[in-house]
């Protein structure tokens, strides 16, 4: 399986534009050959820099979305939970809310991983999982799973 985006290169600067010094929106992501017998994917979006690249301390978790349905094959740009098909479901990021929230490092360069899963099954609703209960969930569930890392760098730190 892989993941991709037209936003910026695999390794390379992730776009101001989908950052807290933009318009702090989801990059478009597009994936493929997807494994059969796939039911539901779920996406992460993390930052294991935290806070600090030179000493990192946390995972800072971005987006968390689960039981997106096996017919989706891309979000598109600026793509929120009400975008989605129904039944989508977004989890707690660490900025304490359910959207997406883009890379906002407070010192030195970040990387931050888009991780997409496949599951042989949809997940049972739980509502605004955190990432730990998400990853506990999904647990025997995964099939295949697809990565794609960029960087960011506020102007300013």
């Amino acid at each position: 399986m892989y993941l991709t985006s037209t936003a910026f290169e695999p390794g390379g600067a992730i776009p101001t534009r989908y950052t807290c010094e933009g318009d702090d929106i989801a990059p478009p992501l597009t994936w493929q050959d997807v494994p059969p017998g796939t039911r539901s994917f779920v996406l992460i979006i993390d930052d294991p820099d935290a806070p600090d690249p030179a000493a990192p301390k946390m995972t800072w978790v971005h987006w968390t979305l689960y039981n997106v349905p096996p017919t989706l094959t891309s979000l598109p740009e600026g793509s929120t939970v009400t975008d989605l098909p129904a039944g989508t479901i977004e989890g707690w990021n660490d900025f304490k809310r359910t959207n997406y929230g883009g890379p906002c490092p407070p010192i030195g360069r970040h990387r931050y991983f888009h991780k997409l899963y496949a599951l042989d099954r949809m997940l049972e609703p739980q509502g605004a999982l955190t990432k730990p209960a998400l990853l506990a969930a999904m647990q025997d569930a995964v099939l295949a799973s697809a990565e794609l890392m960029g960087t960011y760098q506020c102007a300013d730190r």
